[in-house]
């Protein structure tokens, strides 16, 4: 290896890789996020194809070292899925990174620079129409405490979020390329800045329009500190835990309308569902407030994960059956929104792994749904990973979120993203958290909630567009230039 290339072939992917891992993942650092590509996308157009797809791959598979212990832990994704998530992610990322390399040194700079993006989004979109696990997005879910770059979110879902964080680095990595002839490298940082500006105009204008003044509703998540996964009702320990639980909402501030607690916090049957149901919405209905609480319930036949709304006016309970699960878990699967009773603002009910979806999220959007109360577990320190994924579906579709998570991070976002009031279920001694929060009515749906995953399509289409060149025969090197030389070829992207 020459000495020159030491930087390129070895230091690029490391650096990328230290990027990668405080950048992404469980615990990110925001702004690291939009430079961690940078360094393996500026050498992939200096070094081979091989040195760059090794060295690309590595860089991003290393960068998620932080997550090798949840997908080996979890339950709740099969670990084989969870080696081909992590895999697979890695190829998509080195195979992207052969995708710039091969537009830049072929005179594309600006078509390399969205091609790239594009090729990542499109690909992870394509894949969600697959994957029993849904989606977390690996850059966007990182940007989600940063209100003003996620509000594209509400005109092209999370996707937009997604390209833009990576469309930066790529950018930068084509304008630095030798080679690249000066009114592309023109075109290409033009065009760069015009996305940005235009992603972070629109956000800071439509924060600028949310509302102040008096707020919908007072929201309440709260939960236990110490793990249960659906402890039997009828125990002597589950109606200790329903006492605790009555309590606690029965000491809620003044004026909480609506109370979440978590997925599983209870495992009933035919005879002991009475003994959750009626100490909990006794409970609520003494202080007025409606309290949704997430119940694994069995028949005889079957087994449901439900989020049930007990409304403070002592009507009946409103079932909502979980639409998204585990591979292989033997649960009756829902196919319904559900609304909570009561309520002139529509408050739609969800539960944890189905906000890893666009719908039903998107179908409580479209309804107009002005709040939705997620029972949530989590589990194994990606918590705030999996709040922040919901967060990102309240700007999608334009409702509050209310995640109460048994294991991770309890948090009431607004439509905007902006996280009202949060909690944590780790690192404290008291044997309960609660978050309380004032929450505005929010717009009542959104572009996206109205079309859909349009940008996920546009992206494959143009990551599409950006092969077709690939595909042309090259021409032979002339006089003085190989053929792995940039050429100033003309295109609609290019010079």
């Amino acid at each position: 290896m020459k000495r020159g290339e030491s930087w390129e072939k070895v230091a690029a992917p490391i650096a990328s890789a230290v990027l990668f891992y405080f950048g992404t993942g469980l615990s990110p650092i925001p702004a690291l996020t939009w430079v961690a590509p940078l360094p393996v996308l500026w050498a992939a157009v200096r070094v081979s194809g091989r040195a760059a797809f090794i060295g690309s791959f590595l860089a991003y598979l290393l960068g998620q070292a932080s997550q090798f212990e949840f997908f080996w832990r979890t339950p709740s994704v099969p670990r084989p899925i969870g080696l081909l998530i992590l895999v697979g992610s890695s190829l998509l990322f080195a195979a992207v990174t052969l995708l710039f390399r091969a537009l830049v040194r072929r005179g594309w700079p600006l078509l390399g620079a969205c091609a790239a993006p594009a090729a990542w989004v499109g690909a992870m979109h394509l894949n969600t129409l697959f994957n029993p696990s849904g989606i977390i997005w690996p850059f966007a879910t990182n940007q989600a405490e940063v209100p003003v770059v996620t509000q594209i979110a509400s005109v092209t879902g999370a996707w937009g979020v997604e390209f833009v964080v990576l469309l930066v680095p790529a950018a930068v990595a084509a304008l630095l390329s030798a080679g690249v002839a000066g009114r592309a490298r023109l075109r290409t940082g033009v065009v760069a800045a015009v996305i940005c500006a235009l992603t972070l105009g629109f956000g800071a204008w439509r924060l600028a329009g949310a509302p102040g003044g008096d707020p919908a509703q007072r929201v309440a998540v709260l939960s236990a500190t110490r793990y249960q996964w659906a402890p039997d009702a009828a125990s002597a320990g589950g109606q200790s835990l329903v006492a605790a639980y009555a309590g606690q909402i029965a000491a809620l501030p003044a004026g909480v309308r609506t109370a979440v607690l978590p997925e599983g916090t209870f495992g009933t049957d035919e005879s002991s569902l009475r003994s959750v149901v009626g100490p909990l919405a006794a409970a609520g209905r003494g202080r007025g407030i409606d309290v949704v609480v997430g119940v694994v319930h069995t028949t005889p036949a079957v087994k449901y994960n439900y989020s049930v709304q007990l409304p403070a006016d002592g009507s009946a309970p409103v079932f909502y059956t979980k639409w998204h699960l585990s591979p292989d878990v033997p649960f009756k699967r829902g196919t319904e929104l559900v609304f909570a009773r009561g309520h002139e603002d529509r408050v739609g009910l969800a539960n944890c792994m189905d906000l890893n979806f666009a719908m039903p999220s998107r179908g409580y959007g479209q309804a107009g749904t002005r709040l939705l109360a997620v029972p949530a577990a989590d589990e194994f320190g990606n918590g705030w990973q999996h709040s922040r994924m919901g967060l990102l579906r309240g700007v999608e579709s334009g409702f509050t979120v209310a995640w109460a998570a048994q294991w991770g991070t309890p948090m009431i976002s607004d439509p905007w993203g902006r996280v009202l009031a949060g909690t944590d279920t780790e690192g404290t001694r008291a044997p309960f958290v609660v978050a309380v929060a004032d929450v505005p009515a929010g717009p009542g749906g959104t572009l996206y909630a109205r079309f859909g995953d349009w940008f996920g399509w546009v992206c494959v289409a143009l990551a599409v567009a950006g092969l077709l060149p690939l595909l042309r025969r090259r021409p032979r090197p002339g006089p003085g230039r190989t053929v792995d030389e940039p050429r100033a070829a003309r295109s609609p992207l290019g010079a």
